[in-house]
């Protein structure tokens, strides 16, 4: 057993931080003299070693799962996008229909302008059209007979000419006519404001009936069905980011997953970091622009490996060497480990070396503990007494 081996076995680097302080009695502070702990076999007085009683929680057992190696990011979630509706026209508003956090869908009427003066250009526009359009096919009409007769020897060449440039000049104004249209078509159309996108009103900067310039600010609207996160890598970690590697990250105590969309070319030279950004689903709205966020790069992940809770990791005092409590038999023994991946955001720690599946190990801070120390851990005593005396009782027990 561990708890047999000689201290002096143990480099001083794992072994002192591990010796409990003496108290008055000679037990380690924090540990308890279990009144029904023998002394070990052969020692003075029938005293044994310093005996603690552990929960269960605080025992952990090794045992093979997968890691995820990551690079942590933070940032504020920001929609992937947030236009500006600006008034396309000067006029009177007579009519506005949304206000602030209503969703609205792309090509939905945001608000109206007043629109006489619009719609009567357009009509004379579309009359112009009309008669520019009448001309042409008299000019046309006019070329043809020309065109006969001057093949005849009726008419000059003058007046074939004449001919054809009527008809040119007659497609000219059907041409100007038909871009006056469309202009004026326009117009009507920026009348009515509409959304350029689905998403949600963030400002609502006019009333009804107000007068209105032409380029002033209408709406702001957020399209937050994708949020992004812009963080800052160091330079020596850019080149393990990669664009759809996956993103674990949590904000609002919630936990979410994202993916690497862009990572910037370049390094910035004041932070010697890289810019990446990370995109997130959100069609539930459930996050909110605005939004703090930490989370982790999955760079890799390294499957059916040995892992151990990273709060049973502890450091030496001198050499700030990873090293363990692990319980062996009864005794507790002190394990140096060599550790691989350290996933912190599921609080686990890759064992490359030192511990074997199925180890049971100490996790968080139960004390002042020391080598050989005698460790119960409750729950497990009553079970392990009785299949005692289930031995003991039996034939062939030992004497």
């Amino acid at each position: 057993m561990a708890c047999g081996k000689d201290e002096s076995s143990v480099p001083a680097a794992q072994a002192r931080p591990a010796d409990a302080t003496p108290g008055a009695n000679g037990t380690p502070v924090g540990a308890t003299k279990g009144a029904g702990v023998r002394g070990a076999p052969g020692s003075p007085g029938g005293r044994g070693a310093p005996t603690i009683t552990l929960a269960s929680s605080d025992v952990a057992t090794v045992r093979r799962d997968a890691i995820e190696e990551g690079i942590a990011i933070t940032g504020d979630l920001r929609p992937i996008e947030t236009v500006e509706v600006r008034a396309r026209l000067e006029g009177d508003l007579v009519g506005v229909y949304v206000r602030e956090g209503e969703r609205v869908r792309v090509g939905q009427a945001l608000a109206r302008f007043e629109s006489s003066e619009q719609v009567s250009g357009h009509t004379s526009a579309e009359a112009d059209r009309v008669a520019a359009q009448s001309d042409l096919a008299t000019a046309q009409w006019n070329l043809e007979q020309t065109t006969e007769l001057y093949k005849a020897g009726a008419v000059a060449e003058r007046d074939f000419k004449m001919a054809q440039q009527a008809v040119t000049a007659a497609r000219a104004r059907l041409a100007a006519a038909q871009a006056r249209l469309r202009a004026t078509g326009s117009l009507v159309q920026d009348t009515r404001v509409l959304a350029p996108t689905t998403g949600v009103i963030a400002t609502r900067s006019v009333e009804n009936g107000e007068h209105v310039a032409r380029g002033a600010a209408l709406f702001t609207l957020v399209r937050n069905d994708v949020l992004e996160l812009a963080a800052n890598v160091p330079a020596r970690q850019a080149n393990a980011v990669r664009v759809g590697q996956k993103v674990r990250f949590t904000a609002d105590a919630r936990a979410f997953d994202g993916t690497v969309a862009r990572v910037s070319p370049t390094v910035d030279p004041a932070t010697r970091s890289v810019a990446v950004y990370v995109q997130i689903p959100n069609a539930s709205g459930a996050l909110k622009g605005g939004t703090f966020a930490t989370g982790r790069v999955v760079s890799r992940v390294v499957s059916n490996t040995l892992v151990v809770p990273s709060a049973a990791v502890r450091q030496s005092a001198e050499d700030g060497k990873p090293f363990v409590y692990r319980i062996a038999g009864r005794a507790l023994d002190i394990a140096p480990v060599q550790l691989g991946v350290v996933d912190d955001r599921g609080g686990l720690a890759e064992v490359l070396d030192g511990l074997a599946e199925g180890d049971r190990v100490i996790i968080g801070n139960v004390g002042s503990l020391g080598r050989g120390m005698q460790v119960i851990v409750a729950g497990e005593e009553t079970g392990r007494g009785a299949r005692d005396a289930g031995r003991g009782s039996g034939p062939g027990a030992r004497q």
